[in-house]
């Protein structure tokens, strides 16, 4: 007799109010053989909410990959298995990963079951661009590898999250103001769902004072949502334009490195022209 395989549901759980649960949710939690949990302690409460008696087994950052191959074989014998983490989208700044990709290299079906996401949720109130986004996850704690990451991100032209634990939340802003300026735009989502939910977006200047005038806001779950940096006015003649016109100039007439620079850089070409001969070229 050919054992069928069971399923690995990758199962979402609310962030705050437990009335984000969605029905297939507590369906599927019902149903399975085993539930792996980030920390079952803490799950334990969400199962005894809504009257779920399904066993749970702890699998997070310090024992997943070996958890995973006792979990596959679970799934390999035929065990249908829900991955859960503490609260929202699991793999989401959070465990399974490992386990998610062990089970379909045994070739496991994974099957997701959708529900509560914050940086989702965060994105679909923040008013800024979302037809392009990109997720950072945690910023690094340590403040010279904070400022380095986001020098690589000041020029992203996407709409950009990350998550921010509540004491280094303050410190983190201070650090967007210094390397993105005053007037880059970032919305502070902060207990989601809960019930001290606050959504504030301002011009970097702005959110600083007011994070650090109320101390309130230095508590809870925080995303924050950024604005992309502005795309370069047609007129606007950066480093880099100036660098590629000298670079041309240094090998081509004036007319012609003027003409290739503005097809590099979308600077207006009269306008290279005009600052080539302001600098002596011939």
């Amino acid at each position: 007799m050919t054992t069928v395989a069971g399923t690995l549901f990758v199962v979402a759980t609310p962030i705050g109010n437990l009335q984000d649960m969605s029905p297939r949710a507590l369906q599927v939690l019902k149903d399975v053989r085993l539930i792996a949990a980030e920390d079952t302690r803490h799950s334990a409460r969400l199962m005894q909410h809504f009257g779920i008696d399904t066993p749970m087994t702890a699998c997070h950052d310090h024992n997943e990959r070996d958890k995973g191959e006792r979990l596959v074989e679970r799934l390999l014998a035929g065990d249908d298995v829900a991955l859960i983490s503490d609260a929202g989208t699991p793999l989401i700044s959070d465990p399974g990963y490992h386990l998610v990709r062990q089970a379909r290299e045994a070739g496991v079906r994974v099957s997701p079951v959708p529900g509560a996401c914050a940086l989702i949720a965060a994105l679909s109130a923040a008013g800024m661009p979302s037809d392009r986004f990109a997720f950072e996850g945690f910023l690094p704690a340590k403040a010279h590898g904070r400022r380095q990451r986001l020098q690589v991100l000041a020029a992203e032209d996407r709409t950009w999250m990350v998550y921010e634990a509540p004491h280094r939340l303050l410190e983190c802003l201070q650090d967007m103001q210094q390397v993105l300026g005053d007037e880059r735009r970032v919305l502070l989502a902060r207990e989601l769902t809960k019930t001290f939910e606050t959504l504030r977006a301002a011009p970097l200047s702005e959110l600083v004072k007011w994070v650090a005038g109320d101390s309130d806001q230095q508590r809870g779950e925080c995303v924050l949502v950024v604005e992309g940096a502005p795309a370069p006015q047609a007129d606007e003649v950066g480093d880099e334009a100036l660098r590629v016109l000298d670079l041309l100039l240094a090998e081509l007439p004036l007319k012609r490195a003027a003409k290739l620079a503005s097809e590099i850089t979308g600077v207006r070409k009269n306008l290279l022209y005009q600052i080539a001969l302001e600098r002596g070229a011939q």
